[in-house]
């Protein structure tokens, strides 16, 4: 069923003939200034309904362009002076989606890299080698290290008092 939300209240659209303006006698009744007495009507043309615009003072939008009468579509965006309105279509007359089809996956009896395969990344592959002179020059700080704990133990050991 057709709908017009205007400010947060839904009204559903029932008659073939619906008038939107401020005065107590429309269907619709809008209480904003901007607002013409008789601003606007909606006629059921088919399976939408059509807007036309009843020579109100601040006029009528759709999408942000001024109307005298259109066709209104689902979801379109509706300004009654400085009022703003949505339209949502009837919408059951949609069909449902449609059944997924279930795909049974099996895992890979084994896998390998097609022959044709190379890395394509932007960066080099760093190698794993051992630099003999960086080696050698951890190990020497780590006997410089070792060397230079032993002796500040042997100092303070020999000016303990009481040993």
């Amino acid at each position: 069923m057709p709908k017009l939300i205007i400010s947060g209240t839904t009204y559903e659209l029932v008659d073939d003939l619906i008038t939107i303006g401020r005065g107590p006698d429309n269907t619709i009744v809008i209480n904003n200034p901007s607002v013409s007495a008789r601003h606007a009507q909606l006629q059921l043309a088919g399976e939408t309904y059509r807007l036309k615009d009843l020579g109100s003072t601040n006029g009528t939008h759709v999408n942000g362009k001024p109307v005298t009468e259109t066709a209104l579509s689902f979801d379109d965006r509706i300004r009654f002076g400085a009022t703003d309105a949505r339209y949502e279509g009837d919408t059951s007359g949609s069909r449902p989606l449609p059944q997924l089809e279930e795909i049974k996956a099996t895992p890979a009896e084994w896998s390998a890299a097609p022959a044709d395969f190379a890395n394509v990344s932007g960066f080099r592959r760093q190698k794993q080698q051992s630099d003999p002179v960086r080696n050698g020059i951890f190990i020497g700080l780590a006997i410089v290290l070792l060397v230079f704990l032993g002796s500040m133990i042997a100092v303070l050991m020999m000016h303990a008092p009481g040993v």
